[in-house]
């Protein structure tokens, strides 16, 4: 019996051949504990007994315009029926096409762009553009970053996923956050480029080929650069001759209410990686943008790098739909007006809930940190650690048809962009009652 005509199989069989028969990531095999999902439209997942769960996160901060949007869903039928597959060398009419749609809603000059499978191999191939452009070897990166799963790309991470995974790629060298962790404001802005230009001089800029930032730092917090900061990165850059590379991965197409983050600074990097919101997630697919200048080096320097499936025609459809669904549904617009609604809800539950310790955000990325004091500033977890109030806390959401990202002692609060105010509102109602658990833990 084919796969169309079998029986449709449980939630629970989908959990148990799934836990027995394929691994999971971030996770102790045995502990893991999924969710079975059969469809979902807009903001709502449906679990196959059709249990509705209200998408908070937008997954991982990725399908930007919502679940079963049919114009992407119609442009995958499309092209998949017309041309599946061709190696990179070869040319489509769809890579022609988005090559020319992006560099017209990308910054400045950044106007050329090499695809990849996602945003880890985006930083990998930044990575090795950086290096074959500038000739020198060191990249400087920070701590509370994430900046994918492969090799370089999980040296370049900060955060203890990198742990396990050391020893890693020679030549990466840290460079001072904006916002440590356990504290509530941002450091200044004057001592973070000090940190930064510190390590300049102490590395030697003729050895540094780039330097990397999320823009907005994405699973670390949504640590919202204080304004001047990444004008001041651009600045120093400029100054060393080093290249600026911003990873747009989670921040870029409209989680801001703009195009790309660094939009909001006016500032134009040297590289730009992306992925996530370029399709929505509905098919893999990243990218490398880089400016005239560095694309101009490889007319006549061979580059040593490349990918099976870069340029996917089925993947590049996919890309080309969701950026004619974010302008012609006004969705970074929405999401613009949507996060002046979140910041509300953010501030409320900030004035109502003791345990509410600081929120952050832009547009509709952001973030709700939970403390046991506020004076003292005490997070209701160890670094890298947990607690059962914020164990509570997940179970809660899961109880009551919320998902979105519990991770440390910050509730994250991601949602498409296509959200409206009444389901902005569901998903807040459901967390302003979960907030009663970690209130009974403040201490002061």
């Amino acid at each position: 019996m084919g796969i169309g005509t079998a029986p449709g199989l449980t939630a629970e069989e989908i959990v148990r051949l799934s836990r027995e028969h394929t691994f999971f990531s971030w996770s102790i095999q045995g502990a893991v504990d999924p969710i079975a999902i059969d469809h979902a439209e807009g903001v709502y997942l449906y679990t196959p007994d059709g249990r509705r769960i209200l998408d908070f996160n937008s997954q991982l901060m990725s399908v930007n315009i919502g679940h079963g949007n049919r114009r992407v869903i119609d442009a995958i039928t499309e092209q998949v029926t017309k041309l599946q597959y061709v190696q990179p060398a070869f040319v489509t009419e769809i890579r022609a096409r988005l090559g020319q749609k992006l560099a017209e809603i990308l910054p400045g000059d950044l106007d050329k762009v090499f695809f990849t499978l996602g945003g880890a191999e985006a930083i990998e191939n930044a990575i090795k553009i950086a290096r074959h452009f500038t000739g020198r070897y060191k990249v400087l990166a920070r701590y509370r970053s994430y900046h994918g799963a492969t090799m370089g790309a999980m040296t370049l991470t900060g955060d203890p996923r990198r742990w396990p995974n050391e020893p890693g790629l020679v030549g990466v060298v840290r460079y001072p956050d904006t916002h440590r962790w356990g504290e509530k404001d941002p450091r200044p802005v004057e001592e973070s480029l000090r940190g930064l230009e510190d390590v300049i001089r102490y590395e030697g800029p003729h050895t540094i080929a780039a330097i990397f930032l999320e823009t907005i730092v994405g699973t670390n917090g949504v640590l919202v650069p204080p304004d001047g900061y990444i004008q001041g990165v651009r600045e120093i850059c400029d100054r060393y001759d080093i290249l600026m590379v911003s990873d747009e991965v989670m921040a870029g197409f409209g989680r801001t209410g703009r195009w790309f983050a660094v939009d909001h600074w006016d500032v134009v990097p040297d590289l730009m990686t992306m992925a996530k919101g370029l399709t929505s997630s509905y098919l893999p697919l990243g990218a490398v943008a880089m400016r005239r200048r560095i694309a101009e080096k490889f007319e006549s320097t061979y580059y040593s790098g490349g990918l099976t499936y870069s340029s996917h025609p089925v993947s590049l459809a996919a890309s080309l739909a969701t950026i004619g669904v974010y302008e012609d549904e006004g969705l970074i617009q929405n999401a613009a007006r949507m996060g002046e609604v979140q910041r509300d809800w953010h501030r409320r539950l900030y004035e109502k809930h003791p345990s509410v310790g600081a929120f952050r955000g832009l547009g509709l990325f952001g973030v709700l940190e939970v403390v046991r004091s506020r004076q003292p500033y005490t997070p209701m977890t160890p670094y890298n650690g947990t607690s059962d109030e914020m164990k509570a806390i997940g179970k809660f959401f899961r109880d009551n048809g919320l998902y979105t990202f519990v991770a440390n002692h910050m509730i994250h609060t991601n949602p498409p962009l296509c959200i409206t105010e009444d389901q902005l509102a569901e998903g807040f109602e459901i967390i302003d009652r979960a907030l009663d658990i970690s209130d009974q833990a403040v201490t002061a």
